[in-house]
């Protein structure tokens, strides 16, 4: 069934019960965006959980990187008991563990078998002997290092137990290609993919060929690029016993810019659940507050009294990397509240890093309000549920002998509230998710904490007593501010466009942690997610930059000062700037392998230069003069034709004679000309603005290529998107002649395919903020709607359900890679334009 995208009178109505001034006579906006994944609890990088299907109930929640983060949630009306979020998840305990859990050995080739090598009868004698997991050296739980295109394994497996009535799941690891056979048998084909710990049912004829006795499990794996990977396991479910199958019906599902709205029916009542992250730029200390609500609103939908109850569970997964790692729980009652907590044993502070990583320090917290209608309790996975189900509350309590290895026995951490009868008016609740990290970034070798924490004088408890005592307000405010995002987008960009940024609203904000540096700078600090991991990369700060120069130029500042840090403190002596400080969460120093000199420079200079006029002065740029003219001059030697480098489009590889990095290059001379003319220097602005317009009309020249301009100046034929260009329009250098954008847009109209503009001439892929740029450059509303109609296809469309992608393929709508990446701020240029204006 298809979900109609609708925002029921029901949830209306919750805005006078939680405090909220809207009122059924006004306009409410509704997304009719089905989103490529939906964002239900968005605080920073690591406490991060979407939903990957269109129905919440068609599967668990999951961290943007898709590792299980559960949250269950079901509704019981007149003793019948529905679920509306999340899934019941089986509880394994391992036949074969993978290697996380305890290293095993099998045999191994890297060299093309012969046929039949997945078979039990292969010999595979001149196999080499290895222990699991197989992979490049930065990934977890290895035990032999793979870095070849190809392997193949073969895993002998001892079964001593009968498994005929058994319920048997495969759970595997891979990146990237992966194949995975059961005695011969397909089990597992994947594409150009890459996934930890997937969890697949096996079937009756796979789980038939599994003897007592000798049993093979055989995988090849190819590495096309970056990370590879190979570890798998046998399991069976423990407990087989379900308690929560019935749904609730899906009615909708709304992306608002704070809040995801989800309504349902369940039997004779409607439920408006909403997931709101406060994430208001114009406040950072409720910004960087790591506190989430899950509110709840119930109403007969049917003129009759109904007896409810409401449920909702989390999981230790939520504090874990890996699931093998032992965990402690506690429960605290105080001022009015209790709290559910838990975390890893061990609590090796920041001492992880990477991409596809999960913080496994500090704690998760559930909490509610304490009143005799609520209870909370941490017990063993199946037994919250069994007691609401049957008498549709649970118990004040927990289990202690619960701490340890997940493995063996999940928890479950339970809420539940008794709403009693509820008939026509509106019944409301809330909880909240929260985490508190102890310690957040490491800024050159300085462990440093959240922003929220003020210097650690504040504790989480505080926070949490903060988050009660301020609900109605905040609330209000995330209405308020919805609603006027939402119209500001469509008046610049059209009800497409807009739906396109509720979207990206908290994506954005929520790949960056905000802390204050030892010298008191603020920093609000991305991680290059699903990408390579980094912190504070410059090339992800450029593209997310105007969401930030829209909404607070303080938190734009938070993007540059570290660059700008590493440079002047020395540990930097390069004379353009860096890509990066690290590896999130470790800002040590720059971790990427390869420089961006032209890009990086360009970049910083361009965002100096909005930021100054946004503000109205240069004061910002007067700070930091000394190295913006190291870069300045850097570009004024090495911008116009760039030798063979990276730009930020670094996944389509080096190439020299770039014609767009030019532009970046030429946009930062003429941005440092400007400032300088802010800031009284007119010597200096007359000689930069000069030399960048000398160097546009070059340019042009040299990038002809008839009815556009080239991809490199040395090869006719080809094209690219010109996006760095925008910049000239919307911070009035004037640098360009207005034709130049005008002939390369209407060059791009003939070369849009079905979801979207292509990033260039040499492939048929595509970055979706780079287009957003490129339409602001249209003459017209109807031209730049053009341009995103495609956009609003693709994110409507694609068949990969990941929090959104920025690059994926113009011709089927599929992620090529990347996801949940901060750039989608850049989606926000239109509505920058117009505020500039």
């Amino acid at each position: 069934m298809k979900i109609k995208f609708l925002l029921p009178a029901l949830v209306l109505a919750f805005f006078s019960t939680t405090g909220c001034t809207e009122t059924s006579s006004q306009s409410k906006p509704v997304n009719s965006l089905r989103a490529p994944a939906y964002p239900l609890v968005t605080i920073d990088p690591y406490t991060s959980c979407w939903s990957f299907t269109d129905k919440l109930t068609d599967a668990s929640t999951k961290h943007w990187t898709g590792k299980k983060f559960p949250l269950i949630g079901a509704i019981r009306v007149d003793g019948k008991t529905y679920r509306f979020m999340g899934a019941e998840e089986p509880q394994l305990v391992s036949i074969i563990p993978m290697a996380n859990a305890q290293a095993w050995e099998g045999r191994y080739t890297i060299e093309i078998p012969k046929d039949g090598w997945e078979k039990p009868a292969y010999n595979d004698q001149g196999w080499k002997t290895g222990k699991a997991a197989f992979g490049t050296p930065e990934m977890h739980a290895l035990g032999t290092i793979w870095t070849t295109k190809d392997i193949w394994v073969r895993r002998e497996i001892e079964i001593t137990e009968d498994l005929s009535s058994a319920q048997l799941f495969l759970k595997y690891s891979h990146d990237d290609t992966f194949e995975l056979f059961i005695n011969g048998i397909r089990v597992v084909k994947t594409g150009y993919e890459w996934h930890n710990d997937v969890v697949l049912e096996l079937n009756d004829e796979v789980r038939k060929s599994l003897v007592q006795g000798k049993n093979i499990i055989a995988a090849h794996c190819k590495n096309k690029t970056g990370g590879g990977y190979v570890d798998f396991g046998l399991f069976k479910n423990k407990n087989t016993e379900k308690y929560l199958d019935q749904t609730a019906t899906q009615l909708a599902a709304n992306v608002l810019p704070t809040r995801t709205i989800y309504s349902f029916e369940a039997g004779g009542v409607n439920l408006d659940l909403t997931f709101t992250t406060p994430l208001l730029c114009d406040d950072l200390y409720l910004l960087s507050r790591p506190v989430s609500y899950i509110a709840y609103d119930v109403t007969s939908n049917d003129g009759k009294e109904h007896d409810v109850q409401v449920y909702f569970e989390a999981t230790p997964e939520w504090a874990v990397n890996t699931p093998n790692q032992e965990v402690v729980n506690d429960r605290k009652e105080n001022d009015g509240l209790t709290y559910l907590s838990t975390g890893t044993k061990t609590q090796n502070v920041l001492a992880s890093k990477g991409d596809d990583i999960r913080i496994d320090w500090g704690y998760f917290y559930l909490v509610g309000q304490t009143k005799p209608n609520v209870a909370m309790m941490t017990a063993e996975y199946s037994a919250p549920k069994k007691l609401f189900t049957q008498q549709g509350s649970i118990e004040n309590s927990i289990d202690s002998s619960l701490s340890g290895n997940m493995l063996e026995q999940m928890p479950a951490l339970a809420y539940s509230e008794n709403l009693g009868k509820v008939s026509g008016s509106v019944t409301s609740g809330y909880l909240m998710i929260g985490y508190d990290d102890l310690y957040s970034i490491q800024y050159f070798k300085e462990n440093l904490p959240a922003y929220w924490t003020k210097d650690k004088t504040v504790s989480i408890q505080d926070a949490f007593k903060s988050a009660v005592t301020d609900y109605n307000s905040i609330m209000k405010r995330c209405v308020d501010f919805d609603n006027d995002l939402i119209k500001k987008a469509t008046a610049a960009g059209g009800k497409e466009y807009a739906d396109l940024c509720a979207l990206a609203y908290r994506q954005s904000i929520s790949a960056h942690k905000l802390v204050k540096a030892p010298n008191g700078d603020l920093l609000f600090l991305s991680k290059e997610n699903f990408s390579n991991g980094s912190i504070g990369t410059v090339d992800i700060t450029y593209p997310s930059s105007p969401l930030f120069l829209l909404y607070n130029t303080e938190l734009a500042k938070g993007l540059q000062n570290h660059i700008f840090y590493y440079s002047e403190s020395g540990m930097w002596p390069k004379p353009f700037a860096a890509h990066d400080i690290g590896t999130y969460p470790i800002g040590n120093g720059q971790t990427y392998g390869g420089d961006m000199p032209v890009e990086e420079s360009g970049n910083m200079l361009i965002l100096t230069t909005a930021i100054a006029i946004r503000e109205g002065n240069a004061s910002y740029a007067e700070k930091h003069w000394n190295t913006l003219t190291v870069w300045a001059d850097y570009l004024l030697e090495k911008g116009l034709d760039p030798e063979n480098q990276l730009c930020t489009d670094d996944f389509a590889g080096h190439f020299a004679h770039n014609t767009n990095l030019s532009i970046k290059a030429i946009m930062g001379i003429a941005g440092y000309g400007k400032m300088a003319a802010m800031l009284g220097k007119k010597d200096i602005a007359d000689k930069y603005t000069k030399a960048a317009k000398d160097m546009a009309q070059q340019w042009v020249q040299m990038a002809d290529d008839g009815d556009h301009y080239r991809l490199t100046f040395d090869q006719p034929g080809t094209w690219s998107q010109k996006y760095n260009l925008v910049w000239d329009q919307l911070l009035k250098l004037n640098i360009f002649p207005k034709e130049v954008a005008q002939k390369e847009i209407k060059f791009y109209q003939t070369k849009q395919i079905t979801y979207g503009l292509p990033l260039d001439s040499r492939k048929t892929y595509t970055k979706s903020d780079w287009i957003i740029w490129t339409a602001t450059m249209a003459p017209d509303q109807a031209t730049f709607e053009q341009f995103i109609a495609p956009v609003y296809k693709y994110a409507n469309e694609t068949a990969t359900r990941v929090p959104m992608s920025d690059w994926y393929e113009a011709t089927n709508g599929k992620q090529v890679g990347f996801q949940a990446r901060s750039v989608v701020g850049g989606y926000f240029i239109k509505m920058l334009e117009k505020e500039l204006k």
